[in-house]
């Protein structure tokens, strides 16, 4: 497992170097304990929930974030189509603090995405019927999922020229807005929050 720290604080890019494949299909494992433990210093978090997506081209999913506390983290990998995968650092007091990068995600390479607590997620469907598989620290509670708009400007995330949004994501507000309205989760918070997950795990 190759495993890359990215331009966001925490967030890491893994590439498993073993991808078996033969006349049968295919085997591979884009999450293994190990490296990341190796990586990271820690286990990855008890997991809570798993999500499947599936998004036709040019869906953009995001830019979602969780309350914290409780907070969330996040692995991603995609297994069908591919996408552009980013993480977005929102916390407030946080060293990269309105720092974005990504990771073209498929299942060519199986690449997958850490994402720490607090930040925010959004992906971007370059093929349709896209499958994004998520293992997640925390279980979907509606009221705690808020949204920032991946249309803003000050962040110039790449996005294709008529990118298709749910109706949440249309009217989100931008990190400016949201961090003048006291939306934004605290980087003390989020860190304490990612230190619990790993200590449970």
């Amino acid at each position: 497992m190759k495993v890359r720290e990215l331009a966001v604080a925490g967030a890491l890019e893994l590439t498993p170097e073993a991808i078996h494949d033969d006349d049968r299909g295919l085997f591979v494992s884009p999450f293994q304990e190990t490296h990341f433990q190796r990586a990271t210093g820690q286990r990855l978090f008890t997991v809570a929930q798993t999500n499947h997506s599936r998004s036709r081209r040019d869906v953009v999913r995001g830019i979602h974030f969780t309350v914290t506390p409780p907070g969330c983290a996040k692995y991603v990998y995609c297994a069908a189509g591919s996408a552009l995968d980013i993480v977005v650092d929102i916390r407030v007091g946080s060293p990269t603090f309105g720092r974005w990068d990504v990771v073209e995600v498929d299942p060519l390479y199986f690449r997958s995405v850490y994402f720490p607590v607090g930040v925010g997620h959004v992906f971007v469907a370059l093929e349709d019927n896209t499958v994004m598989s998520y293992m997640i620290s925390g279980e979907y509670v509606p009221e705690n999922e808020l949204a920032l708009s991946p249309r803003d400007p000050e962040l110039g995330l790449p996005l294709p020229a008529e990118p298709i949004l749910s109706p949440r994501d249309l009217v989100a507000p931008t990190l400016a807005e949201a961090h003048r309205q006291g939306r934004l989760p605290s980087y003390d918070d989020c860190m304490d929050v990612e230190e619990e997950l790993h200590e449970r795990s």
